[in-house]
């Protein structure tokens, strides 16, 4: 389902800056690496000093085929689709079709709390409309066409979350509903309007909104990698997250949107800053993104088994964007290592080195544990001579080992080093550590 992704996290790095061409060809064999390692298929570019400086492509577009990506091949963009929208709202208002303190109750008065909600608190999820992505029986009808009867009439059965304006919580359902205004106050289908106002203007060739996947036409398919084969995924209807995550794109695309949204080729520069208007770090359809002391914008996607972001730093003058279409691991670390790239800066490469563990040893970690100050458990257990984690309320994980005492869940950035002898175990991830006790 299409829904929103963790952002760059705040660190720190220190280190010299190396050549630039040696950084880059480094960054080449780490995605490289990561695809002979089934960690990661997609296409990932930079731009530094509004200049593309470094753009690649790795994996499959069509596993079945033996189709390779190239720097060409349209993803599904999932959630960046939102600063899409965000941005046709902008225009929307610069053309006077609307303002942003125009009611929901306008266009959808079913909708509860429909009089309290206004556009500007749609653009920043600030409406209390349920996620309905969030919802089991998404699951029963995301990959059939619905309508925006069906869609309305889904929403509005859901009751309010909380008071509109009171507080941020991300919801597609947000999305979808402006994606709908749209239409109606151009009365123009989504899809002309993002020609029409973004890719012709900016001369995007390959952003469109997407339907039904066709690999004949250099689309990726998105996958799992699950006992030693690629298994594709199912589709989203493109019908179903009209605003939210309807478009496909490539990362060199996404680079030229999101500097000409900031160069203001699109919509005047001082609504360029009203979308900046972080509130709870969310603007109008994009996120404040930090990196050591700088800040950033732009978004994150996921849909499917594609995943995505699009992040732009104007005090460093670099862009970085990517798109997968299969990962197991944390998509994070390779947006920092992309903007570390920009920078000329090294970073460490993965060794991707893993061992067998005899199930006795393994035997040694199961159990139950806690930890003081940390309101969950961790259940530790085996499963098919395997050793899994299970947090309290959360689905079960498996536990790759690098040494007997050392494993690693990629996908979440998380390593776990187990102390037997204390019967302890400390957990890393994105870079808080948290020791936790058998019990």
């Amino acid at each position: 389902m299409f829904k929103k992704l963790l952002f760059v996290a705040a660190i720190g790095i220190s280190g010299m800056v190396f050549s630039q061409n040696a950084v880059k060809e480094k960054m080449s064999d780490y995605l490289d690496s990561l695809f002979i390692h089934h960690k990661v298929m997609g296409s990932f570019a930079l731009v530094e000093n509004d200049h593309p400086t470094f753009i690649k492509a790795v994996g499959f577009a069509d596993a079945e085929k033996n189709k390779m990506a190239n720097v060409n091949t349209q993803y599904r963009i999932g959630s960046i689709s939102k600063t899409f929208t965000a941005v046709l709202i902008m225009k929307a208002v610069e053309e006077k079709k609307i303002s942003l303190d125009k009611k929901l109750s306008d266009f959808y008065p079913d909708i509860p709390n429909a009089d309290k909600i206004t556009t500007e608190n749609l653009l920043q999820h600030r409406t209390g409309i349920h996620n309905l992505t969030d919802e089991a029986e998404y699951g029963q009808y995301y990959t059939k066409p619905q309508t925006e009867t069906s869609l309305i009439n889904i929403i509005k059965k859901y009751k309010s979350d909380f008071e509109p304006g009171s507080r941020h919580e991300y919801s597609n359902s947000n999305y979808i509903l402006l994606g709908f205004i749209l239409e109606k106050i151009y009365k123009k289908s989504y899809s002309e309007l993002v020609k029409e106002k973004i890719t012709k203007p900016l001369k995007l060739t390959f952003t469109e909104v997407g339907g039904k996947i066709d690999t004949s036409k250099n689309q990726a398919k998105s996958y799992q990698f699950i006992n030693g084969k690629y298994e594709a995924s199912s589709e989203t209807d493109m019908s179903i997250p009209i605003g939210a995550g309807n478009i496909i794109s490539t990362p060199s695309d996404l680079l030229t949107f999101i500097l000409g949204l900031e160069q203001g080729k699109l919509i005047k520069k001082q609504n360029v800053e009203k979308m900046k208007n972080f509130v709870d770090g969310y603007g109008y359809g994009i996120l404040k993104v930090p990196f050591e002391k700088e800040w950033g914008f732009g978004h994150t996607g996921g849909i499917d088994n594609f995943s995505s972001a699009l992040y732009y730093f104007p005090t460093l003058k670099v862009a970085m964007a990517f798109t997968t279409n299969q990962s197991d691991m944390d998509t994070n670390d390779i947006s920092i290592k992309l903007v570390e790239t920009a920078l000329g800066r090294d970073f460490k490469m993965p060794s991707f080195r893993t061992v067998e563990i005899p199930e006795n040893i393994l035997q040694k970690y199961t159990g139950t544990y806690s930890s003081v100050g940390v309101p969950l458990k961790i259940n530790i257990f085996i499963q098919n001579k395997k050793l899994m984690a299970q947090a309290t309320g959360q689905g079960a994980f498996p536990l790759e080992a690098t040494s007997p005492t050392n494993f690693t869940f990629d996908m979440a950035g998380i390593e776990i080093n187990f102390y037997p002898e204390k019967n302890q175990f400390i957990i890393m991830q994105g870079g808080t550590k948290n020791t936790f006790t058998k019990e």
